[in-house]
């Protein structure tokens, strides 16, 4: 059992914004957000492209998620089908955040997603009332400011707001869902499959399987010792995610530091060519390499996956390297990738990539290596060519690659968010 009087009891509220991507895109169309039929796809010009969001009465009568491709939505005249507006919804999504400071001050706000807010309303009582008051006042002002729904999970800290914002309050009729630490037993422990629980993935609900866990209720009753054997310190946090209990605090990161930098993309056609594959590997371990670089960071563990075309019947594959010594080179992640793709690839079609570089340290020393006179000059190059993009902008500088038939980077260059504006 756990002894819930030892955790501080605050009032959090989780708030989300209902088919975020396709509301805005419906509001801003004239459409009633709930009523109408509607998809925001990755582009209206390629029936392969993937559908970013629909419309609860589309995911409702036709079935349509975001898994889906926009050759899947079917012909029929009451469905809009639109291109993203990234730039507005950036723009709605940081207006509504203004909006919270209406009710709370700005560091009792803590951002999630760009469709997705936690907001601490402990002590405001006197002056907005309770709670489940205060989650009614906010969803009145979005849906008058704005013409959006959103629904609200209400808890004693992030992650009982959180399960209950999914797992109760977009069915209730109201849109509003309030859990205590008395409900975790009742509500909670029944969840199965366990992925349905926020935080746990489909490879953790695998080897929890063979555990013989099957719900979060044998999660919570399972000896923590033996969680902690299995899993290390994620043993012990999905215990105590079982049991309710979150210590994380509004305002304070998620986790401490960047754990991995990486990049995946959806290629818009498919790749049949070796050389244009390397060619788009090139671009994103350039990417890579300056994001893992702006935080001052190198790395030793580099990902690297190629996933096949649906003539290829999917699949793909997906390896890692460790190496000796950390980088932030671009040139030494390119290798990497290179030699992976020489052990793994067979020829297939390709239509995705993905690159990721883990196993960090800060990048405050450089290590000499006496084999590599020139490899302090690699690495503070980089550094150069990053400033220049930063001031005149991503497309500034580009590799050869870039300019080809099979480069991506210059388009992408002009997108907010990989899509137009």
């Amino acid at each position: 059992m756990i002894d819930y009087s030892q955790f501080p009891e605050r009032q959090i509220l989780c708030i989300d914004m209902k088919s975020f991507y396709a509301s805005v895109a419906a509001v801003d169309l004239g459409l009633d957000p709930l009523d109408c039929y509607l998809a925001v796809v990755g582009s209206t010009e390629r029936q392969g492209s993937v559908v970013l969001a629909a419309s609860p009465r589309l995911k409702k009568e036709f079935g349509i998620k975001t898994t889906n491709r926009l050759f899947e939505i079917p012909n029929d005249p009451r469905i809009k089908v639109v291109n993203p507006k990234m730039g507005l919804f950036i723009k709605v999504s940081t207006e509504i955040t203004k909006l919270f400071y209406r009710y709370v001050p700005p560091n009792a706000v803590h951002t999630y997603s760009v469709d997705e807010s936690f907001l601490n309303v402990k002590g405001l009582e006197k002056i907005w009332g309770d709670p489940e008051t205060i989650a009614s006042k906010i969803q009145a002002d979005i849906q008058h400011d704005f013409g959006l729904p959103c629904t609200v999970g209400i808890g004693p800290n992030m992650l009982i707001a959180k399960l209950a914002l999914d797992l109760e309050s977009k069915k209730a009729p109201n849109g509003i869902a309030k859990w205590t630490y008395n409900d975790i037993p009742k509500k909670l422990w029944p969840i199965s499959p366990l992925s349905e629980m926020w935080g746990i993935g489909r490879r953790v609900e695998k080897t929890l399987h063979g555990m013989g866990i099957f719900n979060v209720g044998q999660l919570a009753n399972y000896p923590l010792e033996l969680l902690e054997k299995k899993f290390g310190v994620m043993g012990n946090q999905l215990y105590h995610h079982a049991w309710g209990v979150d210590l994380s605090e509004i305002g304070a990161p998620i986790m401490e530091g960047q754990i991995s930098f990486g990049k995946s993309q959806i290629l818009m056609r498919d790749y049949k060519e070796e050389h244009e594959i390397k060619a788009v590997v090139l671009e994103m371990c350039e990417e890579v390499a300056k994001r893992t670089r702006d935080s001052r960071k190198i790395g030793r563990t580099i990902s690297f996956g190629l996933g096949y075309s649906k003539d290829e019947f999917g699949a793909g594959f997906h390896r890692s390297r460790t190496i000796e010594t950390p980088t932030n080179v671009t040139m030494d992640i390119y290798n990497v990738c290179l030699q992976l793709m020489k052990e793994n690839y067979r020829g297939q079609t390709v239509r995705s990539v993905s690159i990721s570089i883990t196993k960090l340290v800060d990048d405050y020393e450089i290590q000499l290596d006496l084999f590599d006179i020139h490899g302090w000059k690699k690495r503070e190059l980089g550094y150069v060519v990053d400033k220049i993009r930063n001031k005149y902008g991503a497309a500034s500088i580009l590799r050869a690659v870039s300019y080809t038939g099979a480069g991506t980077a210059l388009q992408r260059s002009k997108l907010v968010g990989g899509h137009k504006e």
